[in-house]
């Protein structure tokens, strides 16, 4: 969803993207793929990763929290990390392991 400020991109795992399916079952590569999803949509919005400003993640294991950290902070240029909240949701679409939600001004 695009306002005049912000864009939302909601929901997104690696089951809901042929590219994805690959990934599932392997934290850091599920996050990568994720994340990539949301590069190319930033692209296509001609939006840039610097501009995130919140960012969630859905776990469907706390547990699994450092391999994902660790596959997340790739994603990003220098230490300017958005805000994120990270939660357990016990059971996340397509059997993912991570799903991100997030918010880009515009």
């Amino acid at each position: 969803m695009l306002d005049e400020h912000y864009a939302f991109l909601a929901g997104l795992v690696a089951a809901d993207f042929p590219a994805g399916l690959d990934a599932l079952g392997d934290i850091a590569a599920e996050t990568r793929a994720v994340l990539g999803i949301i590069g190319d949509i930033l692209d296509e919005l001609q939006l840039s990763r610097d501009n995130m400003v919140k960012v969630e993640v859905h776990l469907a294991d706390l547990d699994d929290f450092d391999a994902m950290d660790e596959a997340y902070r790739e994603f990003f240029n220098n230490d300017a990390y958005p805000a994120r909240t990270t939660t357990e949701s016990a059971q996340l679409f397509g059997g993912s392991k991570v799903e991100i939600t997030c918010q880009v001004r515009r």
